[in-house]
């Protein structure tokens, strides 16, 4: 059976961890840094991510801490999220919303808190 050390599956996490500072509501699943721009909804800087820790199931997640002060930027039905790197433009994680949500440019968004996670190999 394959297996990785807890300390693989961390460093991989641990980027979302420190790099990501921003998080994006998007109207597809963005596919690049770039790619974000043209599909934000509306985004955070008010991101918090914890340390890696045991996942259920086997493996290693982190914890994306809800959101409750997310800025709607466009008018549009929101279906993705996308946690970013600014400082480095780079795209670290996206996922889908649990449920899509119609947004309106000016008002505020919510999220639940969501885990990222890597299973242990097959």
């Amino acid at each position: 059976m394959a297996t990785l050390d807890n300390r693989v599956f961390d460093n991989g996490l641990t980027v979302l961890d420190t790099e990501a500072n921003a998080i994006h509501i998007t109207s597809a699943e963005a596919t690049s840094f770039a790619n974000v721009a043209a599909v934000t909804l509306g985004n955070s800087t008010s991101l918090s991510i914890g340390a890696p820790a045991d996942r259920s199931g086997g493996g290693r997640e982190v914890v994306v801490a809800a959101i409750t002060d997310g800025s709607v930027t466009g008018t549009g039905t929101a279906t993705h999220y996308a946690i970013v790197d600014t400082v480095n433009s780079r795209l670290l994680a996206t996922g889908s919303l649990t449920a899509s949500q119609a947004v309106t440019s000016g008002n505020t968004f919510t999220l639940s808190s969501v885990a990222i996670g890597i299973p242990d190999p097959a």
